[in-house]
Order: structure tokens, then sequence, then C-alpha cells
């Protein structure tokens, strides 16, 4: 039985959720740096920022997960790299703003000067591996996740492009192109997240920190991107279905 869904009457949340989750990588990437370099101050403006791109990856991620609209037609996997991963993703970073929210309040009953970055950097410094190192065992857990994503996607050719996508047709004839773009993405996105737990060790070795970072920011990048030109073939994906 053939089954016939207008793209115009349903929401396509993979262009925000893409941008976002770009956004949540690079914030945490850009926290560490700062953190390191003793740099972090206004801890509010940094749990507002991580809240932010928590709370639309935890509802856009949820909505996916529970009640995807295209589940009856060949997008059912959907759920499962997309919908999972993103409301697993905002939940943490979710964690992240609650901890740095009531590390805020802590500082300010102790009269601590919310603008001495020196001093809040060198408490969270310290802190900071016993605060992460229960959230750090479910994000392992989720590199894992990305991984078996990773190398799936690979054998199964997921990701390939819709014959009508207005920016990504162009490689219809090679679905390998998008493919193994994509697979790489969450690849190096699995490995940051595999080496956080790692680098939360008393005596962990600095280089495993920078490939943490390293692999987080250029899959923050890389998920910008994509974001934005799903932005671009999405409406041609409305408009068209809507004109047929």
């Amino acid at each position: 039985m053939n089954i016939t869904i207008n793209l115009g009457t349903i929401p396509l949340n993979g262009a925000i959720m893409s941008i976002t989750i770009g956004v949540g990588l690079l914030l945490i990437v850009r926290f560490m740096k700062h953190l390191k370099r003793s740099k972090i101050g206004q801890l509010e403006g940094w749990s507002i920022g991580f809240a932010i791109p928590g709370f639309i990856l935890t509802i856009t991620g949820a909505q996916m997960s529970l009640k995807w609209p295209l589940y009856k037609i060949d997008f059912l996997y959907n759920i499962i790299i997309f919908g999972e991963l993103s409301l697993a993703f905002g939940v943490l970073l979710l964690a992240v703003s609650i901890l740095l929210w009531r590390k805020a309040n802590v500082f300010a009953k102790n009269n601590v000067d919310y603008i001495d970055s020196m001093t809040i950097s060198r408490i969270l410094m310290k802190e900071a591996p016993i605060l992460l190192k229960p959230l750090s065992y479910f994000t392992f857990a989720m590199g894992l996740a990305l991984f078996s994503i990773t190398i799936a996607s690979i054998r199964l050719q997921l990701f390939s492009t819709f014959n009508d996508d207005l920016i990504t047709s162009s490689f219809t004839k090679y679905p390998l192109v998008e493919g193994l773009f994509i697979s790489v993405l969450y690849g190096i996105t699995g490995i940051g997240a595999i080496l956080l737990p790692f680098t939360l060790k008393q005596y962990a070795k600095p280089s495993i920190f920078n490939i943490m970072i390293t692999c987080w920011k250029i899959a923050g990048i890389a998920f910008i991107l994509f974001g934005m030109l799903n932005y671009f073939t999405h409406i041609g994906l409305i408009v068209h279905s809507m004109g047929e």
C-alpha cells in the first residue's frame, strides 16, 4: 500500500535541531576553554546560554521521538538517529544549565564577586570533575550509540538525499557523499562524548582534552552549516509539496 504525505502539512524540525546541536556543542567548547583560562565570570549568562538549546532540543527531540509524523513511510529511523539523540543532548544541556544556576546562587550566598573570574574559575575547576562525573557516564554511553549509528549509516546508506532537495539534489546520484558527511559528523561527535569521562580524571592528559574539544568544535560548526542548508532545502520541499 502506497502512503502519500503532504510535506507542506507537517513539521520539519531537522534544521533548527541541527543548528541547535551545533550551538550546544560550541557552547561547551567555549565554556571549557574559558574555564581553563580562568575567564568564567557571570554564571547566570552561561546557564541561560545552555538552557536555550537544551529546551529547544528537549522539545523537538521529544516530539520526534514520540510522535514523528513520517513514521508511516521510510523515515522511521529518524526517530532513533535524530529524535532520540536530540532529546538526550537537550536533557544533558538542561542539566548543565541547572548546575551552573545553582552554583551561581551558592556564590551569591557566599558573597563571591560574580565578576571575579579567577576565583569562580578556580572553584569550578576544582568541583567540575565531581559535578560532571555522573553526567559523563551517560555522555560516554551516547558516544557509543553515535559510533553504532555511524557504522550502520555507512553500511545501510541511510543518509541519502531527496530528489527534490534544492541544494543536495546535486548529490542524488552519489548517495554516499551526504551519507559519509553525516556519518563522519556523528563519528567525531561520538569521539568527543566518549573522551569526556577521561578528561575529568585527576591526572588527565591534556592531549585527551584537546582531542575532545577539537572534535566538538568541528562537529558544532558542521552541524550549524548543515542546518543552515536544511532551512533552504526544507522551504523548497514544502513549497513544491504544496504546489502539487
